[in-house]
């Protein structure tokens, strides 16, 4: 048994070294030169090579959304990539659909620039700017989560769309050696064009979310850059259900303060979901809400309501909530927003109630 476990680290460290020495020699030996980058067949760019696409867009201020920054795990920025981009990884495959695949869909993270390349991106992509802002106020929220309000210094005004999302910049700090971006949802009033509120939620060991919430402070400088996301408002009549839980809470801020200014009676059914208690937020401003816009219902739901703590309101999955409150749901339409997991099971609940498929909208983080 010991000469197994002999050999087995002895298989392992040799497999480790030699994933080092990849490493190094593609960093330091491998040398790539100076690639060309085709953008729409209009527009030339020239970089480095032997970086990610991801990042070498993004040096040229060409900013393509990711919702993890780059690592490989959330499968938004995807580009079509026409010549040059190499052999598709298997790191890309779980996150593309047979059409994308065929329509030589890439993740940029994942393609390395070796050689000249030929892309396509949205052109919306190239308003997308970047921005500086002050951290103006952190507020409580819950006991992980905190609004954070950006005055923007230059330019002053970002023109978006209620439901979409900006990336904030987390520069390195002691435990992170390196700058990354990460996406979050504006969660402010869009008549307010100078100041962008996010709502975050503390990740644990989360890179940015550990810089937000131990190391930035009023008065810091911050960079962003956006806007991004299709997740806004169908121009239609349709009554809505809307669903979140934590940080999902964003968007629809934004999208409720917009309904709000624009007089807009559309039903909407909101159903926020936490575990105890101590999930929910903005309680006062969800009735503020509800005062202003008679069509509008907040549905408050708790999960595991504790012992004495009062709850008499909805309890269980925030799923099963909309169940017992709807039976069809074949006029309506269905805005979510949170993590993957709870997205998948509220479009299934939303489908099995006769909503049709084209008619759920979200942006799905991971």
């Amino acid at each position: 048994m010991t000469d197994i476990l002999i050999t087995v680290l002895i298989v392992s460290s040799i497999a480790a070294g030699l994933a080092l020495l990849l490493v190094i020699a593609e960093r330091f030996i491998a040398n790539y030169g100076q690639c060309k980058i085709t953008i729409n067949q209009e527009r030339d760019i020239t970089v480095q090579g032997g970086k990610p696409l991801l990042s070498a867009l993004t040096e040229q201020k060409i900013f393509i959304p990711s919702a993890c920054g780059g690592r490989g795990t959330c499968g938004v920025c995807k580009v079509t990539v026409r010549e040059g981009g190499g052999l598709l990884l298997p790191t890309e495959t779980p996150f593309l659909t047979k059409e994308e695949i065929d329509g030589n869909v890439r993740l940029s993270c994942q393609v390395k620039v070796r050689n000249d390349l030929a892309i396509e991106i949205p052109e919306e992509l190239f308003n997308v700017r970047e921005y500086t802002a002050r951290c103006a106020d952190i507020e409580d929220l819950t006991y992980d989560m905190k609004r954070f309000r950006f005055e923007l210094t230059e330019p002053k005004a970002m023109d978006y769309i209620p439901g979409q999302y900006v990336q904030l910049l987390c520069p390195k700090y002691k435990g992170n050696s390196e700058e990354v971006y990460r996406a979050y949802s504006i969660s402010s009033d869009p008549e307010d064009k100078g100041v962008i509120d996010l709502i975050i939620r503390r990740v644990p060991n989360g890179i940015c979310t550990t810089w937000c919430f131990e190391h930035l402070k009023k008065g810091d400088a911050v960079r962003l850059n956006g806007p991004y996301g299709e997740f806004r408002l169908s121009k239609t009549e349709a009554p809505m259900v809307f669903v979140a839980g934590g940080s999902g809470m964003a968007p629809f801020v934004s999208i409720l303060h917009f309904m709000q200014k624009t007089n807009n009676l559309r039903e909407a059914v909101y159903f926020f979901g936490g575990n105890t208690i101590r999930d929910l937020c903005l309680a006062e401003q969800m009735k503020g809400f509800e005062k202003a816009l008679p069509n509008f219902t907040f549905v408050p739901v708790v999960s595991r309501p504790e012992e004495g703590d009062g709850w008499e309101d909805e309890t269980g999955l925030v799923t099963e909530a909309v169940k017992r409150r709807f039976k069809v749901l074949s006029g309506y339409e269905g805005y979510l927003c949170g993590s993957p997991g709870m997205i998948d099971a509220a479009a299934k609940v939303f489908t099995s109630l006769g909503m049709p498929e084209d008619k759920i909208y979200y942006d799905k983080f991971a």
